[in-house]
């Protein structure tokens, strides 16, 4: 079993960043390709960034592509998500998951274990 905790959400202006961390305990997450949803007010759950076991490779919604960063420190065993230029529309409930596939993938069916997300607030 991998729980799967996130942090760093929170209300931020229109234009400002946040950095997301999920972090992982019971087993290492160096087997784990790891993403990132989220789901905004109302709407369905939708992807936002992957990356694999080693980090060589990544992938990105179209919407956050040149805005989001997704990373991760095995070591220490999390991933993180950079958002920067934050628009209203980003608003939502961020998840993080891992998967045992060992490349980035937007499926949801994909990912095994579900963090219970973190809430980013967007003001115009």
């Amino acid at each position: 079993q991998v729980q799967l905790v996130e942090s760093g959400g929170g209300l931020v202006q229109a234009g400002g960043s946040l950095r997301l961390s999920c972090e992982a305990s019971g087993r290492t997450l160096n087997n784990y390709a790891m993403g990132w949803f989220r789901q905004p007010p109302g709407k369905e759950r939708e992807f936002v960034a992957a990356i694999s076991w080693g980090g060589a490779s990544t992938a990105y919604a179209d919407s956050v592509r040149d805005r989001y960063i997704i990373s991760r420190d095995n070591a220490k065993n999390t991933v993180y998500l950079q958002l920067n230029s934050l628009k209203p529309e980003d608003t939502a409930v961020y998840y993080c998951a891992a998967s045992p596939l060992n490349r980035p993938t937007s499926v949801v069916g994909a990912y095994r274990y579900w963090g219970q997300g973190t809430q980013v607030t967007v003001s115009s």
